[in-house]
């Protein structure tokens, strides 16, 4: 599929060795560069040396478990949602498997338990439910609390927000049912610095510091930016050495996006140019709502190399995916050049959220994923219609 005359929008802007990736690579693509996802690992690793915490891959946001041989060199394990997860960590990752889920399945438990190493309750009633079980089996048994502390404005990513199901609030906490339970959980943050952790941390220590020394553990959850350039580092040591220092407690972190934070592209060619009354329209061979659904879900508007907001640059387009959906619409951009059938387009962070979430709506085909490594690229995966078919019928 490659095609010397291909023109590629912000090429010139390329990570190393990503150039001759994305112009043979088929679209559209996921495609994840292994140097790339090093470098994060490396500031996590670093983290982890210097604090002496422990951090885990959130499978949430990251899935790919081609590269889970290369993550376990760096990080304690993997977290999970939920039974197909915890498995996909314990077979795929090894080391550390924790669990959490606002509720378990009873006809899914007993299996669960062969791959949890750690499983966190959301409720009493929950580990009134299944804790007996869980420690029979020899699972390390935590409790998820809410500390009611905001520190975001988008309400659909903020486990605080009045009314959430996520964690037990303090006026429903039952001091006497922590018999067995060995660590305190919590997770309110969402792409977010240490500034708004060492908040949090100030009012989960008000309300449940308590209960911290008769716990062996607390997991800070995720939503840490860690590798983000500018990441208060040293803020973050801070939080996790007064926990340790202070009560003893061995602290744990499950980043998920900071893990492959800018470690993967989508790369997608413009299938035709539509005028319009408003601004033209360049329909892709990918979708916003098959493929990149945070568009459309957060929503926000995704990097795109080599292209400026709209109005900036000299010629701008609305770009938008192929589906009948009249809102799969990816958002405002401008270019230097005029965009035509055949160019190549690039957006940039696709490697988090978009593989673990997208879909086959209209009978679109998935992305290819694509893994650029050891100086080359290889088809990890290609989609096609039996993948569509056998999950309808």
């Amino acid at each position: 599929m490659s095609d010397t005359n291909i023109r590629i929008v912000g090429i010139e802007d390329a990570p190393e060795g990503m150039a001759k990736v994305w112009a043979e690579a088929p679209t559209p693509s996921y495609i994840v560069d292994e140097a790339r996802l090093t470098k994060n690992l490396e500031i996590l690793a670093r983290v982890k040396r210097d604090t002496g915490c422990r951090i885990l891959l959130a499978q949430k946001a990251f899935s790919m478990f081609h590269f889970y041989p290369l993550v376990r060199q760096y990080l304690d394990g993997s977290t999970a949602s939920g039974l197909f997860e915890a498995r996909l960590g314990k077979e795929e990752m090894g080391g550390e498997t924790h669990v959490f889920s606002p509720a378990y399945r009873e006809d899914e438990f007993d299996e669960l338990l062969r791959y949890a190493d750690h499983i966190v309750f959301n409720s009493f009633a929950e580990w009134r439910r299944y804790g007996e079980k869980a420690k029979a089996a020899g699972t390390v048994c935590g409790l998820r609390v809410n500390p009611e502390h905001s520190t975001q404005d988008t309400p659909i990513y903020d486990p605080c927000a009045p009314g959430s199901r996520l964690g037990v609030r303090l006026s429903d906490f039952e001091p006497e049912a922590l018999d067995g339970i060995s660590g305190l959980h919590f997770h309110t943050l969402c792409e977010q610095g240490a500034e708004p952790l060492a908040e949090t941390l100030e009012v989960f220590e008000e309300k449940f510091g308590a209960f911290l020394s008769k716990m062996k553990w607390v997991n800070f959850g995720g939503g840490h930016h860690i590798t983000k350039p500018g990441y208060n580092l040293a803020l973050l040591a801070a939080c996790i050495r007064r926990m340790k220092e202070k009560y003893g407690l061995t602290v744990y972190l499950e980043p998920g996006e900071a893990v492959a934070y800018h470690a993967g592209d989508l790369v997608t060619t413009v299938l035709d140019v539509v005028e319009t009354e408003d601004v033209p329209v360049a329909v892709l061979d990918t979708s916003a709502a098959c493929h990149m659904p945070d568009v459309i879900e957060m929503p926000y508007r995704p990097p795109l190399f080599g292209a400026g907001e709209a109005g900036e640059k000299a010629h701008t387009y609305r770009l938008a995916g192929p589906t009948c959906l009249a809102g799969d619409v990816i958002g405002g951009y401008s270019f230097d050049e005029p965009l035509a059938r055949g160019t190549r387009l690039v957006f940039g962070d696709m490697a988090i959220y978009s593989m673990v979430k997208n879909n086959t709506f209209n009978g679109m085909a998935l992305p290819v994923i694509v893994a650029a490594e050891r100086g080359g690229w290889s088809v990890v995966r290609q989609f096609g219609y039996e993948d569509f078919k056998g999950r309808l019928s």
